[in-house]
């Protein structure tokens, strides 16, 4: 796999209709600068919107991948996404004077052709791979969905599809070398449905721009030539339709006889751009599908968001230790005789972190709290956590440097057991809800086993004003 970031040399443009909408749409691949990442920009509206391509700005998982921002939105990005991935370009510029890219010929083909038309330029910067180094599983019960990471410094993808339907039935793939195999394997496939399905994607709205040529249809019921035409007419098809012989509309010829899952896992490669960074894992898929793909890069996300604060705020990783103490002073702005947390030894981002407080004689606290029977004070115990609790929210501000978090309210505090010198607070915050810049955590503390306090606590993340 490349080792540095890649753009391309120049600008190529791609006009056509789009699958679902319907709509005409202009698409350029421009360049873009180190560490850009993708971007795609709406350059029919007012000031340019520029949607970044991570799942945070995923909007809709409906038979496509939308992003959105604001007002601004662009419909069924996956296949664009996998042949940037695909290829290995790290940062580009995607301008679009429409809602939707066009399709094509419903694989990811024709971008591949067009960005290597336009030529693959090396940057200096070194890629900014995401490591899995832990198992990461996704699981739908209902739908019979897996999907698991595991880790691999390579990256590598299995996917099985089985829809229970002899049309199709149980099919499998997998890409070992995306250097050598996505472009002659994988990008070519098309999307593909089930005809019993193109009615109710019709009503609901989808498939506006749906051809026989940019999609494979699979017969998976009996239909008469009646029903047929009435069809081909909701659908707005003008030429003649017939259910053929392969099992395909028209006899449409498959260009792989496993095509359908081969685009799976090329839909998979799209929707695993979102999150933002090359990944080195081998994913293994059972039954995926763009909602079950986006959660699964989610999960992934927050790790990629994870790994890159550990980097950024630690200077020297110690086993067992997230942050030690120079990195809290980093990211929290207290500072002796109010910094109440000596290292963050779990990070869980957005849902839960536990630190670490030492409790000696030394503490100024003590002096007066209470002179012969030293005893932690309980506000400052719930200080700790709240302390704690503040690395939770890293990521939830762009520069979170210029933050403080303030107290807003204290709820079911509850003091359980005396806390004194030599003693270890562990204290354990978990985030129950965030609006906004207002958020509720529930934090614990614990001296060995035994739970010694306990609260819920509300704060305010404001500016942090005169920065030095």
């Amino acid at each position: 796999m490349l080792e540095k970031q890649h753009t391309i040399v120049s600008s190529i443009t791609l006009k056509g209709t789009g699958l679902h909408t319907g709509t005409s749409c202009k698409m350029t691949f421009k360049p873009a600068p180190e560490n850009y990442g993708i971007k795609f920009i709406r350059v029919d509206l007012n000031d340019r919107p520029e949607i970044p391509a991570n799942t945070d700005y995923v909007i809709d998982v409906s038979r496509g991948t939308t992003l959105g921002l604001g007002e601004a939105k662009v419909h069924t990005v996956e296949h664009v996404l996998a042949a940037i991935v695909g290829l290995q370009i790290d940062n580009l510029i995607i301008e679009l004077d429409g809602i939707e890219p066009p399709v094509e010929d419903g694989s990811a083909m024709p971008y591949v052709l067009a960005l290597q038309k336009a030529g693959f330029q090396k940057q200096e910067a070194p890629k900014d791979y995401l490591i899995i180094d832990q198992t990461v599983m996704y699981h739908d019960e209902a739908n019979q969905i897996d999907i698991v990471a595991l880790p691999l410094d390579d990256y590598r993808l299995t996917v099985m599809v089985d829809y229970q339907n002899p049309a199709l039935g149980s099919q499998h793939t997998g890409l070992f070398d995306l250097e050598k195999e996505f472009v002659s394997e994988f990008a070519s496939a098309r999307t593909f449905c089930f005809l019993s399905e193109v009615e109710d994607l019709t009503n609901s709205g989808l498939i506006k721009g749906g051809e026989i040529d940019n999609a494979v249809v699979i017969v998976d019921k009996k239909y008469n030539e009646n029903e047929l035409n009435e069809l081909r007419k909701k659908i707005g098809i003008k030429e003649k339709v017939i259910i053929g012989s392969n099992g395909i509309l028209n006899d449409k010829k498959l260009r792989f006889k496993n095509e359908p899952v081969r685009h799976k896992l090329l839909d998979l490669i799209g929707d695993l751009a979102l999150i933002g960074a090359p990944i080195k894992t081998q994913i293994l898929a059972a039954r995926p599908g763009h909602k079950a793909n986006v959660e699964f890069a989610k999960k992934i996300r927050k790790l990629y968001q994870q790994k890159k604060l550990e980097k950024k705020y630690q200077l020297v990783k110690k086993e067992g230790v997230i942050f030690d103490s120079e990195a809290i002073q980093k990211i929290l702005p207290h500072r002796y005789p109010f910094l109440l947390v000596d290292r963050i030894v779990e990070l869980e981002l957005d849902k839960k972190v536990v630190g670490i407080k030492m409790v000696t004689i030394n503490e100024p606290f003590f002096q007066g709290h209470f002179p012969g029977k030293p005893i932690m004070p309980g506000v400052l115990i719930i200080e700790s956590m709240a302390q704690t609790g503040g690395v939770l929210l890293l990521n939830t501000f762009e520069n979170p440097d210029d933050k403080l978090v303030y107290f807003m309210q204290i709820n079911n505090a509850k003091f359980r057991k005396p806390v004194v010198p030599g003693d270890q607070l562990y204290l354990e915050v978990k985030l129950k809800n965030r609006k906004s810049k207002v958020v509720m955590m529930s934090g614990r503390a614990f001296v060995g086993d035994v739970l010694v306090a306990e609260a819920d606590f509300m704060a305010a993340i404001v500016d942090r004003e005169n920065k030095k």
